[in-house]
């Protein structure tokens, strides 16, 4: 008997101990670090993980919530409803037969009552709307989740190369500090046996600090974008959270077709307009369908109890049922109906305004991002020679400083070329990779995983 008891206590605390355990699971899904993360990774975790996105998806839920409950009106509204009276005192009438005059008595002292109703909408000017607009009311949900991951898809990006570049930066500062280092100790060497005065010593000394200094801030800032990042992305692991980046990746991610069309469908936000334009649609004729007479059938079935004394109220029911139909015709309401039409084709009027407005807007946004990309496409070519002769400058001026030719402070100052160099190219790689997105965006071709 009491392995029995026991097995059948285990049955009743499976259905608790499940959603836990897959609870629990989701959670180790959600927290699994992200190490040596690329671009695709940041972006699936963002989409499954940001509050954002999260807060979209239960908005298509609780919206279709919504168009269920408002759908029910449909089907049969079944209520019961029950009363008890206690009469103090009773109705009475007199009642003249012949000319004399009795008084009559009607009912119980004691009566209760319970009645069963059913009833059904035939024809309902606001079932009709919430039926017609049901689908388009999904598509607005479906389409503000889209526009969150796109935008996510965008954010994202930009934070990763953002970090990207900040981390090539880097390597840049490290590469001069090691050059510094070298030409400090060189200088060192040259003045304690003569050969130089002491400013070539203090002027590599003033670099060497400057761009410690330099690579300090950068460390610092790139703790910050990490954190950024790991904010767009909804990232809650614990665990030290990497990027996989390299240059050359960068390198190979940014030309786009600049002859594509522009195509206003493809843009979300065009449709989300539409898709309300379909709604106030709706509504115009909602408004004028209020004129429809509402009609809806009903049920009902009484349990009647009535007696003098309270204990034997419940011996004997006086039953009653009613089916019937049920007209209301609106003939009259102080012209409410024809102003609400009519604000309703105004509102409509309204969003065809904002299609157009929005057209402009995506023109204006498509020609400013493909400038822009243009612009910057050019500059990453002008950088990317700059660096090379920059360098081929620094090469052939460290040769002649060496055998004594050139002096420290030509050295000192190629050497800033070069470094120049090398950050702008870095900086108009990001800046292309940026508006690359910003075309992708206005020309409504950056895909979303769902």
């Amino acid at each position: 008997m009491k392995s029995r008891n026991l097995l059948v206590t285990m049955l009743l605390w499976i259905p608790f101990l499940l959603p836990g355990s897959v609870f629990a699971q989701s959670i180790v899904k959600a927290e699994q670090p992200l190490t040596n993360a690329t671009l695709q990774q940041c972006i699936d975790y963002a989409l499954s993980n940001r509050p954002e996105v999260k807060q979209s998806v239960l908005d298509e839920e609780i919206a279709d919530r919504d168009i269920k409950s408002a759908l029910s009106g449909w089907l049969p509204q079944i209520n019961a409803s029950g009363s008890f009276n206690h009469n103090f005192k009773q109705q009475s009438q007199v009642l003249t037969t012949n000319g004399v005059s009795s008084l009559l008595t009607f009912g119980a002292k004691n009566t209760s009552s319970l009645v069963l109703q059913a009833d059904q909408q035939f024809l309902n000017a606001g079932l009709i709307q919430a039926s017609k607009s049901a689908k388009y009311f999904r598509q607005q949900y479906r389409q503000n989740t889209e526009a969150n991951r796109i935008n996510t898809v965008v954010e994202v990006s930009k934070a990763y190369y953002d970090i990207l570049t900040s981390n090539e930066q880097l390597n840049i500062i490290n590469e001069n500090i090691a050059r510094l280092q070298k030409q400090l100790k060189d200088a060192s060497a040259q003045y304690e046996a003569g050969l130089v005065d002491k400013t070539d010593f203090q002027r590599a000394q003033i670099s060497l600090s400057n761009s410690l200094a330099d690579k300090k801030r950068t460390e610092e800032l790139v703790k910050y974008k990490y954190a950024y990042l790991k904010e767009l992305i909804g990232y809650q692991g614990k665990e030290n959270f990497t990027l996989s980046f390299t240059a050359a990746d960068m390198e190979k991610d940014v030309l786009i077709d600049t002859t594509q069309m522009l195509d206003y469908q493809n843009r979300v936000e065009f449709r989300l307009l539409e898709t309300q334009r379909q709604l106030q649609s709706i509504n115009t004729s909602y408004n004028k369908w209020s004129y429809l007479p509402t009609l809806s059938g009903f049920y009902n079935y009484g349990f009647n109890y009535q007696n003098q004394e309270i204990s034997n109220l419940y011996d004997k029911n006086y039953p009653s049922s009613i089916l019937g139909l049920r007209l209301v015709l609106p003939i009259f309401q102080g012209g409410k109906r024809t102003h609400e039409i009519k604000k309703a084709q105004l509102q409509e009027q309204r969003v065809d305004l904002d299609l157009e407005n929005v057209k402009n807007q995506i023109n204006s946004q498509y020609e400013a991002a493909i400038a822009t990309y243009k612009a910057n496409l050019n500059d990453l070519r002008t950088n990317r020679e700059n660096v090379e002769i920059s360098r081929s400058v620094y090469n052939t001026i460290k040769l002649q400083y060496d055998e004594g030719i050139k002096t420290y402070l030509d050295l000192m100052t190629s050497e800033t070329d070069l470094r120049t160099a090398q950050l702008n190219y870095l900086n108009s790689l990001y800046s292309l990779l940026a508006s690359k997105l910003d075309v992708k965006q206005a020309l409504g071709t950056i895909t979303v995983n769902q």
